[in-house]
């Protein structure tokens, strides 16, 4: 069993330079396929970007550069589009779902929460990341509602692959929005998604709070408590895809 980490969507803060960042994607090999944990952005938003990227690329420092997509990138692997089976979202903004449309024949496993919230009405700011264009071809969407489990001591829902894989409910960033926990074949990943920040840097609690959420000082004391569960958040610093290739 194998699981790739790749960067799916480089994005740069203006201030401070220094914040240079990639959207974690993981590419798990499962027992029921190729499945992919968000996709970044597709090879058609790079062709032609939707509003809610060309404002982001004003708020932000973008390479912009295609050969990051999930598709080229799988391809490079010697993987084609259809050998994706699943895809997993954290949530639905637009750098976490817009690949989905590279890979049509793909399963969409989502919280039923954050599908409500993304075919629904805006109520807030961050809703404006929702781009229901991105389900225009109409994917195979498989929905998860609460079940009472637990994975640790966080609520969770358990998904139907091998190896192990279980959606974390943080809600907060996102109304649906959801960490997802992998089992390897020591420890664990817990990706928190947009619930955190580089957990390997010190970035403010009052920015982490304001544009992630309440989660992550609890997700931190998690960490620290099971060390031999590795932490990773959506928008990791550059050099940790150096470090990380796949496990």
């Amino acid at each position: 069993m194998t699981i790739h980490i790749i960067n799916t969507f480089s994005c740069n803060s203006r201030f401070p330079k220094k914040w240079k960042t990639g959207l974690l994607s993981y590419l798990i090999e499962s027992k029921q396929g190729l499945l992919l944990v968000d996709t970044g952005l597709s090879t058609a938003e790079y062709d032609t970007p939707s509003l809610f990227t060309q404002s982001f690329r004003i708020a932000t420092e973008m390479p912009f550069n295609p050969q990051e997509s999930a598709l080229i990138q799988v391809q490079k692997m010697g993987y084609k589009a259809e050998d994706i089976k699943h895809i997993i979202l954290t949530h639905a903004h637009f750098d976490h779902i817009s690949g989905i449309t590279d890979f049509p024949q793909a399963q969409i496993h989502l919280y039923r929460k954050e599908y409500d919230a993304f075919i629904g009405k805006r109520r807030h700011f961050f809703d404006l990341a929702y781009d229901k264009n991105y389900i225009a071809h109409k994917p195979d969407f498989q929905l998860y509602d609460d079940t009472g489990d637990k994975w640790f001591e966080f609520d969770a829902i358990c998904l139907p692959f091998s190896p192990e894989i279980w959606l974390i409910p943080l809600v907060g960033h996102s109304r649906g929005h959801c960490g997802v926990a992998i089992q390897r074949e020591e420890g664990w990943f817990l990706h928190c998604g947009d619930a955190a920040g580089d957990f390997r840097k010190n970035i403010p609690a009052w920015a982490i709070r304001l544009a992630l959420g309440p989660h992550e000082p609890r997700l931190r004391a998690f960490g620290e408590r099971h060390p031999d569960i590795t932490l990773t958040s959506s928008h990791m610093f550059l050099d940790f895809f150096e470090g990380n290739k796949n496990e």
